[in-house]
Order: C-alpha cells, then structure tokens, then sequence
C-alpha cells in the first residue's frame, strides 16, 4: 500500500495501517475508532537493472538492505477530523513517534527475520551430561556405524561413544538411522556429527529427547573424553543448515517448457500469487486451491460489501480472509513487477512480487505449536486446521459457512462373523486419507546386478484413483467378541460413503516406514480430467434381511482382544511396553507389525498410551455415553464427530476442556475403535440433518491439487495446480502457483500421478 500513489495511513494512536486509494479503508479505521492523526507514506521504488541472474543464496542470513537503498519515501502527518495536512512533523511528541514508526520493521519484515533465523539453544539433557567411561574412538577415517557399514553421516552419541548413522539426507547422503535406533533403545538423547566438526568448535549437535537441533557450549570437553581433539579436526560434510539451503535451492517445480523455455507469466484476476515468507509454501498452496472454489469466493469476496466492524481486524480471521479473497481475486496485485527492468540480453520473465500473507499466517498459527513456527509443516494438516478455524469464526452477518461444502457422511457396517448380525454407524467428515497400493517395479536384467543399479531410485507400478478407492473402501475383518452370540470369530468392517460432498479433499498417503522412519514413496496414481463415478462406493444402508445387533448392556458383555501373539512378539523385541504393542495392533487391525509400528511413533505423544487397552472406552457399566448434543455442539465448530466422541471422553464430558483438548491434539483421528462397545452412538448424527447430499448419480471431477517434491511432507517445497478459464480459452487451463509465480502449467499429468491433496468438486 506504499507504492500506491497515495499512499499508506499510519494511525499515530494505534499504528493501524489503513490504504488511501479507492477503498480508503484509512477513512474507515477513523470513523470506528476516532483516531484523527496519521503518517501518510508514499514512496517509490529505485528501478533495478537486471543484466544477469540474481545470486543464489549461500547462507541463511538477512541481506542488510535498508529502506533507503531501496526505496524513495515521502510523509506527512494529517489530521483527518479538521483535514489538516501537512503538519509540522517537529511540533510536540510528533518526531519521536513518526521516526519510531519508519524505524520498525512491518509485520511481513518480522515475519521473513524469524523464517531465516535460526536460533539454537543448549537444553537441559545437555547440561547434565553424564559421559560412560572414555575410550578413543576412530572417528575420521575408519569409524562406522555400529549396526551397518556406512562411514558418512556418522552421529557420535556423546553419552556412552556409539555410533550410529543418521537419516538419509537430501543429495543421495545415506542413513539407517541407527543413531535414532539407539537413542531411542538406550535413552540416551544428545549425540554431534562427527563430519560436521570444525576446528573452531561449531558442530551439529542433536538432542533426541528434545527432537531439536541444540548448542553444547563444552562441545570440546565432551568430544575430548572420546578421544577426538577439535584442533585436530576438518569438516568433511555438510552441516544441516547447508543441507537445507542446497534442499530448498533445488527443490524447484519446472518453470520451463520441453524445450526449454521459461513459462510465460500470467495475469488477471484469479491469478495472484502468493509471496514466500520463508517456508510457507504449505500455506500459499492451500490457499491457492480454497480461494479457487466457489464456495470461498462467495463467502470471502465481497468487494462490494462493507468490512466487518471489529476492534481489532488484525486478529479477526473474517476480515483477513476478505482481505486475502480481494488480493487474489480482484486482478489489482496481478501485474508484473515494475521494479525490474531487463535489458535485451536478459532472459528472465518479470513475474508478480505476490502479496505476502504475513498476517494471515500468524493468526491462523496463534496458539498452534506447529503452524505458529517458521518451520516447513503439511500442507494436508494445515488445511484441516483452517477449516476448523473457519467453521469458529463466524459472524452473525455472514453468508454460509464454505466449509460445509467439504462434509459428508461415511456409514459403517460391521457384521458378525459367526450369527451374521449387523450394526450401522455413521460419521461426519470433510476429507478422506487414502492408502496407495505400494508395489516395486522389477528392474531390468542389465541394472540387476547390485553394482549396476547402486544408486538408483526405487520405481513403483502406477496405480489409478479407482484402485484407492477400492482400497480405501475395502471389506477388513477386525478381532472383536460379539455381545449377541458371544463369537470371537471377530467381525467384518467395510466404510462406504452414506453422502457425497460438493468438494471431496483426498490426502493420497504415500508414506511407508523404512528403517523406523515415515518416508515419502513417489507412487504415480493416475488421475484424469474427465469427470468419474462414486456411486459405486455408497452405502446401501440396513437391509429388511439385516437383523441388527442388540445394544451392549453389562460389563460381562464387554468386547474382547487377543493380540496377533506372532505380531505382539515382534513389537516387544523391538523394545516396545505390552500395553503399547496391544493397543497398536488393536487400531491396525491386529495382524501387521510393521503397521503397528507405524501407528506407535504417529501416537508416542497420547497421554493414555501407556495405559491397558480399554476397549469400553473408559466406560463402566453405570457410566453415560458421550452426550450426542455436547457431541453435536462440537460438530458445529467443525470437529468430526470420532474426535468429538474422543475429547468428551477424555475430559469427563466437559465441552470448554473438550475444546481446549481437541486444539492441543490436532492430529488426534478420534475415538472410531469402540464400536462394539457404543452403539447407541450411531443415533448421534442421525438426529439431525445429514451433511452432504445422497443423490446418485456421485460424479466428480478434479479441481485442483497440491502438489510436494521431497522425501518428507515437513520438508521439500509445495505448489498447487489449478483449473481455470483463462480469457481466449476455449476450455479450462491448468494454472500453477509456485509461490509469487502464476504460470500455464505444462506436463500437468505427471504433476496429478505425484499430488499430495487433490480436490473434488461435484460435477
């Protein structure tokens, strides 16, 4: 709002900023809040000659660029209650507070300070080191890793001397994490990368306990006691911090075409791009789909509508996401960057500066110990929160809530195996999470041998969106007593939708563990364009042949659980507690190790997760289930109803702590393992208009997607691609938003076979 030819308000009582143009939302901060002074800045920006590219990045560090090397800026001071301007900017205590006011930083400045810095602290595991007796280790050239052969990424534990090997590193730098292993085997939390050392003592230092990278200030004490000298060292690897520079630098989208050329730019209204302001592409990819929906455009652009009046629109989400929704909608951002000029030699494309959501992003992560940091985070987990978030700010003039476009039904039948009878349940929800079939391409007979095809990534057989689903929806058979036939031949479950949304998210899970860690496996998944079918995958409901199950009564009729023994063996050897391995293996359908393993280090943080599997839900006999309109209440403030059911139960029924319980567990799933055990739960949504519409014929086709390259969703870099009608197309276009660049996508099918979120709408 600066570099409008008017100029931006700042109010001298409260330091609001306030545009001056056609909108003149200044005029309006001083007629809700009576505050008559204000600074008005213009400046102009100093044109950049651009004859070669811009530098690459070789640190992490702000440039110390300064507003004047930068910028030509003009004030004054007006007063808008007598329409005086041009006031005497020496007169009372008006120096001090204009010259305080240039001398901040803005609200996006703090904002790209905090994602570039970096601040690394010791913490108390490391101040009460205890070291095992010392011993020399052979650390520079024949050391290696006590559980494998690798000699790189080696991670010295400095408590007792192991050494371990690290994760595997983006470059092709290998690990097992064998470090991690015996961290997490032993206890002992605090171990230094041996190939990070340097003669003048820094390293990287880990704490395991911690989960953090840390600071040991008697980093040379503690490596002396194994026999490793700092005087004596050379740094022969790169920190984490040059890792994640060289990761970030290189994990680009293609900006070219086949043939090389950069993709030409686009402009106009919907094609805003959104400003990186440091690791929030997880963010500006969300956003890029939502604002592209209908549903948010008529929720959120509304530039012919006054603005909600409220204290304070900076910590209001209403007013931040009309402000987005006119930023990315109106056109008026979209406009090449001007402040670059390139010569006739100069091959580079001016794309748009983008609009930097600095504040948007600190209300949406106020209070979140994920989405409040300047970290990496998942896109998918982000856009779960944001829809929460909007489904409780609502006010009393606004028109329907968008997030109801994304909810449905899912019923679930579950049928004895032995006396054939049934029971139906029903849950609301906004996205589905599907697995994708994993399966390895055979490699050729010429990269067969170990040597020839050392190096090259594992290939996987694509699968279609159909086989997902099938997946997804398919018929499981679960390890449960009956309460009407007293059979423990278990049961079959199968989930099938009940409703169909007008916008159906799917997360595409494309993680498997290796070697104890959640990895991304890149599985094509092959989805067209043209619109498809889900009718196949509705839920008939009960049948007049179903007889249905009769309500749980006694303790006596309590489910049972006998552990996979095969299964349960294989968790305990790995050194996990009885109780955790029988609660894994109870949510995973009792007969996969590995899968159990997964679920333990997703649940390691649930306060009960030491405590015996009660599969009555910590209910006895005399104990009243969840109460469905405390449960109902929940669902209006967008939580599904498994998670609602799971936060009553956890805090005795009261809905504040509830509320409170479910923000501090947000990847909680919630409570969808009890069902023999609460039938009566299956009235809680039927009560009550169902969301989502059940008419057949269920087609959708897709609208846009999210798309990561990197070996973890807390890593790498996101982008979203888009269909839209582009003026002077015949039919929709593929748009890509890479951050601030809105360009025509190109290779878009083998974008969609490696998307992480895909969008559905109803056609």
């Amino acid at each position: 709002m600066q570099d409008d030819p008017t100029g931006l308000d700042v109010c001298l009582s409260c330091f609001n900023g306030g545009c001056t143009g056609e909108r003149n939302h200044s005029a309006l901060h001083f007629k809700t809040r009576q505050h008559p002074l204000v600074l008005n800045i213009r400046r102009t920006r100093k044109a950049v000659k651009r004859d070669e590219p811009p530098h690459k990045i070789s640190k992490l560090a702000i440039a110390a660029e300064t507003e004047t090397d930068r910028y030509d800026v003009k004030m004054e001071v007006c007063c808008q209650e007598c329409q005086a301007e041009n006031i005497d900017l020496t007169s009372g205590k008006l120096a001090a507070v204009v010259e305080g006011v240039m001398r901040a930083n803005t609200f996006s400045r703090q904002e790209e300070v905090k994602a570039w810095e970096q601040e690394i602290t010791s913490c108390e595991h490391i101040l009460t080191l205890a070291q095992e007796d010392a011993r020399h280790i052979q650390s520079q050239d024949l050391g290696h890793c006590s559980m494998c052969d690798l000699q790189e990424n080696l991670w010295l534990c400095l408590q007792c001397g192991n050494l371990g090997c690290g994760r595997a590193q983006f470059g092709g730098v290998g690990g097992h994490s064998h470090g991690l292993a015996h961290a997490d085997a032993s206890g002992h939390g605090v171990a230094v990368k041996l190939g990070s050392i340097t003669p003048e003592g820094t390293a990287d230092v880990y704490c395991y306990r911690c989960d953090e990278e840390r600071a040991d200030d008697d980093l040379g004490l503690h490596l002396a006691h194994w026999g490793i000298i700092l005087a004596d060292r050379q740094k022969t690897e790169k920190s984490l911090t040059e890792m994640n520079i060289e990761q970030n630098l290189k994990w680009e989208f293609s900006m070219t075409t086949e043939d090389g050329r950069e993709l030409k730019p686009l402009f106009g209204e919907g094609l805003t791009g959104l400003k990186n302001l440091g690791n929030s592409c997880y963010l500006a990819s969300s956003l890029q789909c939502l604002f592209s929906l209908p549903q948010f455009q008529a929720r959120y652009y509304r530039p012919n509508d006054e603005l909600p009046l409220v204290q304070d629109p900076a910590q209001d989400l209403e007013t931040q996401l009309r402000k987005l929704a006119d930023g990315l909608l109106s056109g008026r951002y979209s406009q090449p960057d001007s402040d670059v000029i390139t010569s006739e030699h100069s091959t580079e494309i001016p794309h748009q500066k983008g609009l930097a959501p600095s504040m948007l992003k600190h209300l949406i992560g106020r209070g979140h110990p994920e989405f409040s940091t300047m970290r990496q985070q998942d896109a998918f987990e982000l856009l779960l929160h944001l829809l929460k978030l909007i489904t409780r700010s609502q006010h009393s003039t606004s028109p329907q809530d968008p997030t109801q476009a994304f909810r449905f039904v899912m019923e679930q039948r579950l049928q004895c195996l032995g006396c054939e009878k049934v029971r139906y349940r029903v849950d609301e929800q906004d996205n589905i999470s599907i697995p994708v079939p994993i399966q390895k391409t055979s490699r050729d007979a010429s990269s067969s041998n170990e040597e020839e095809g050392k190096g090259l990534a594992d290939e996987y057989q694509p699968v279609t969106i159909k086989e997902c689903l099938d997946s997804f929806t398919a018929e499981e058979i679960v390890e449960l007593t009956c309460s009407s036939c007293g059979s423990k031949d278990g049961f079959s479950k199968r989930v099938l939708f009940k409703t169909f949304p007008e916008v159906l998210a799917v997360n595409a899970r494309r993680f498997v563990l290796i070697n104890w860690v959640p990895t991304k496996v890149d599985v094509p998944v092959v989805v067209g364009d043209e619109a498809f079918l889900l009718d196949d995958y509705k839920s008939a409901g009960h049948q007049p042949s179903e007889e249905l199950l009769p309500e749980d009564g006694a303790e006596a009729n309590a489910p049972a659980f006998t552990a996979n023994q095969e299964a349960l063996d294989s968790l305990q050897q790995m050194g996990f507690p009885p109780n955790r391995c029988e609660k894994a293996l109870h949510a995973t359908g009792n007969n996969d190790a590995n899968a159990a393993m997964e679920w333990l280090f997703t649940h390691m943080e649930d306060p009960d997760i030491d405590l015996p599997l009660d599969l009555t839900g910590g209910k006895g006999p005399a104990t009243i289930a969840a109460d469905p309109e405390k449960i109902e209440g929940l669902g209006q403030m967008g939580f599904a109803v498994p998670q609602a059911r799971k936060a009553l139960k956890e805090t005795g029924g009261d809905m504040e702590r509830a509320v409170d319980w479910l923000f501090s567990h947000p990847d909680e799933q919630g409570d969808f393992e009890d069902d023999a055990a609460e039938p009566s739960a299956a009235a809680v949504t039927v009560t009550r208009d169902l969301a989502g519409s059940e008419t057949l014929p269920a087609r959708f086709e897709l609208q846009s997607i999210v798309c990561h390259k990197g070996a973890s969703i807390h890593a790498g870099h996101y982008v979203a691609f888009v269909r839209k009608h582009i003026p002077g197309d015949d039919s929709a276009t593929w748009v890509l938003f890479n951050d601030e660049k809105v360009v025509r996508a190109s290779d878009i099918e083998e974008m969609k076979k490696f998307a992480y979120v895909y969008f559905f709408v109803h056609a």
